[in-house]
């Protein structure tokens, strides 16, 4: 097998994420990002290998730098550990539950830690927003996702529920923002539940003429006076067909990688943003890589932002 060209000068993601890279580091480290696979996949409705997700994710920021141009920050300069993946590819979400749980509190210990869950399906945003604070009125959760995710309990807990099952949970309504909903793929039923529970429903086309960047920062300061934290949800469906052909329900209209990236970056220049899952990535339907590549940038753009937080400490 040929082995990939190295450049001394040209450090790459994945060698920055294991901590293998010959590189030297650029300057004193700061800030904690861990990195956690949650390779849940038994929730989806539509059946799917996201069990494999993880890997892939890791797998594709080997096409990565650890440079973000735009910011001139370097990704060596951010302290990062990888927790490796729960071995819960196949355990149902019920059983599931409590290992994620106790997974995200161990990883959040340490006060200063931001957390990026690569899944595995959106089932996996309950558990995991639960085990964020232990009072689950405390948190706030910010949907990056074409979906309201309030499909009714009745048949389990699947991937198109975790909102609702947080809502039963006792987490607040106007503790949620769902940015990037499209017409076409939700139902009026589910839509008048949210207008119901009080949470904020933003149409996609808000993006299209607001901006993406406008819109999660009014999120997160609207979600910060109200929350001690954030749980931000990336569902990759909430791109643009084209770009995600991966999920089962990402369709026409969605939005861009690069969009997707911006608010990713945003999300983790937030210093009430403790935990960001990525998800609905199944590698058996990609189409060469591109839904894997747009994942692994989110959790770059994210790590640049959670580095940036240091610039104002």
């Amino acid at each position: 097998m040929t082995q990939p060209y190295h450049d001394p000068y040209w450090p790459r993601a994945n060698a920055w994420l294991t901590r293998e890279g010959t590189a030297p580091k650029v300057g004193l480290q700061r800030g904690l990002l861990k990195v956690l696979g949650i390779p849940v996949t038994l929730g989806s409705i539509t059946p799917s290998s996201c069990d494999l997700a993880p890997q892939a994710i890791r797998q594709a920021l080997s096409r990565f730098s650890t440079y973000d141009l735009n910011h001139e920050r370097d990704l060596l300069n951010l302290k990062v550990e990888d927790l490796g993946d729960l071995p819960l590819a196949k355990t149902s979400v019920a059983d599931a539950k409590d290992p994620i749980v106790a997974a995200v509190r161990e990883a959040l210990k340490d006060a200063t830690a931001a957390l990026v869950i690569l899944g595995g399906d959106n089932s996996l945003t309950r558990p995991a927003c639960l085990g964020m604070e232990p009072q689950i009125k405390d948190c706030g959760l910010l949907t990056l996702d074409a979906h309201l995710d309030l499909r009714h309990l009745e048949n389990g807990l699947l991937n198109g529920n975790p909102v609702r099952a947080l809502l039963e949970d006792g987490l607040p309504g106007t503790n949620i923002v769902q940015i990037g909903l499209q017409s076409f793929s939700n139902s009026a039923a589910y839509h008048q539940i949210a207008k119901d529970a009080g949470i904020t429903v933003v149409p996609v086309e808000s993006i299209a003429a607001k901006g993406i960047e406008n819109v999660v920062r009014r999120a997160l300061e609207m979600l910060a006076d109200r929350c001690k934290s954030i749980y931000v949800d990336l569902d990759l469906d909430v791109m643009d067909r084209v770009f995600a052909p991966s999920p089962g329900g990402s369709r026409p209209g969605g939005i861009t990688p690069l969009q997707l990236r911006n608010a990713a970056y945003e999300c983790g220049l937030h210093p009430k943003v403790r935990v960001v899952d990525i998800v609905e990535l199944d590698p058996t339907r990609d189409v060469n890589d591109v839904t894997a590549l747009a994942a692994a940038s989110c959790l770059l753009s994210f790590a640049s932002g959670v580095l940036g937080r240091q610039e104002t400490i």
